[in-house]
């Protein structure tokens, strides 16, 4: 079956590095778009990086720009997320996403806290 399972989250203080790591299962990783989403307390679900199927392309909101790197090993079957310069308002629960066509897959979340 297909199993996203996100790791690598946990507490930090403001300014810090953290690196969430998202092991795919049971679908053919390397045909698929991947995301990390965020999901802060009462708010919408926001995505915060993506990268095309090879690699080739990143993309990601302003809010992150130039703090968070997305990058991904198709032989892994794993995708990354690199945070860096983290603020509190990058507090949240990060979710791992494959998308293709009419296929939707979520993993379970990782908390993030941004804290002193």
């Amino acid at each position: 079956q297909v199993q996203l399972v996100e790791s690598g989250g946990g507490l930090v203080q403001p300014g810090g590095s953290l690196r969430l790591s998202c092991a795919a299962s049971g679908f053919t990783f390397s045909s698929y778009f991947m995301n990390w989403y965020r999901q802060a307390p009462g708010k919408e679900r926001e995505l915060v990086a993506h990268i095309t199927s090879a690699g080739g392309i990143t993309n990601y909101p302003d809010s992150v720009k130039g703090r968070f790197t997305i990058s991904r090993d198709n032989a892994k079957n794993a995708v990354y997320l690199q945070m860096n310069s983290l603020k509190p308002e990058d507090t949240a629960v990060y979710y791992c996403n494959a998308r293709r066509r009419g296929d939707d897959y979520w993993g379970q979340g990782t908390q993030v806290t941004v804290s002193s």
